[in-house]
């Protein structure tokens, strides 16, 4: 059930004044999204009338624990983005600000909008959480296991294990491998990635410090990995992919009529 806006911002000055966290999803929707080749950036793909970003929005909608949300959006897309705002009800969705060319800029964009905040909105105690416009797939139970660490540890990412076999591929040869890989010593990071605000700042101005932003794969995990920082692992598993080709696209249309039939026959009980 969606929440009228004035009683969404009034339980949220009650929990500041009561002296706790706010919660703050950091939604990147700035990135083209090719790979999947429809046209558009895949997170304004519309899958039965709706696009992915508003799935994605949902999930931090639909969360009782998340207090408001920011989409750091395509520039050409701004508009569009407004309009979905309105359409869907999204009445945590506070702050549109425009993305930038590569990942790094897009959450340096919006971490400096809520910067601006701090003292306003936010503090520097808060806790944002990272999440990709493309990967509507995330489940509750994601979200809350990330807050929970966030809030015990002060950041966090899902780790899902891997389960496939794995193997390194042979040097100039991607059609051979002769190297095994011991999969339970690895695992796989995803979004969200949460953050008590003042450490997200913290890593950022020490990777600018160090003249990493621009050197580093383009993800905040990266940055941290490469100044030695440790993360922590909160609950992950497969069903929390992001959509990056267009077999993971029709994979997302198959969840999204799942759920629609199971909500109509529990409807019907």
């Amino acid at each position: 059930m969606v929440r009228d806006k004035d009683v969404v911002y009034k339980e949220e000055k009650i929990r500041r004044i009561e002296g706790k966290k706010m919660n703050v999803a950091i939604i990147l929707a700035g990135g083209t999204g090719t790979r999947v080749g429809a046209g558009r950036p895949k997170q304004f793909i519309e899958v039965l009338g709706k696009p992915v970003l508003a799935y994605t929005c949902e999930i931090f909608q639909e969360n009782k624990r998340i207090d408001a949300i920011e989409v750091v959006c395509h520039h050409d897309w701004m508009d569009y983005c407004k309009e979905m705002v309105e359409k869907y009800e999204l009445t945590k969705l506070k702050w549109i600000v425009p993305g930038g060319d590569t990942f790094q800029d897009s959450v340096m964009n919006g971490k400096r909008n809520l910067e601006g905040l701090i003292g306003k909105e936010l503090s520097l105690d808060d806790n944002v959480y990272i999440q990709y416009g493309g990967a509507p797939f995330t489940s509750q139970k994601i979200v809350n296991a990330v807050i929970d660490m966030t809030e015990e540890r002060g950041s966090a990412v899902t780790g899902t294990p891997c389960y496939q076999l794995m193997a390194l591929k042979n040097d100039g040869d991607d059609t051979r491998t002769s190297n095994w890989i011991d999969r339970d010593k690895y695992t796989q990071i995803a979004c969200p990635y949460g953050f008590r605000f003042s450490y997200l700042l913290d890593v950022y101005k020490r990777a600018e410090e160090q003249g990493l932003i621009d050197k580093i794969e383009p993800h905040t995990t990266s940055l941290m990995f490469a100044l030695g920082d440790t993360i922590n692992l909160a609950y992950g598993d497969q069903t929390n992919i992001k959509i990056t080709t267009k077999e993971d696209l029709d994979m997302f249309v198959g969840y999204v009529l799942m759920k629609d039939k199971l909500t109509k026959e529990n409807h019907n009980e």
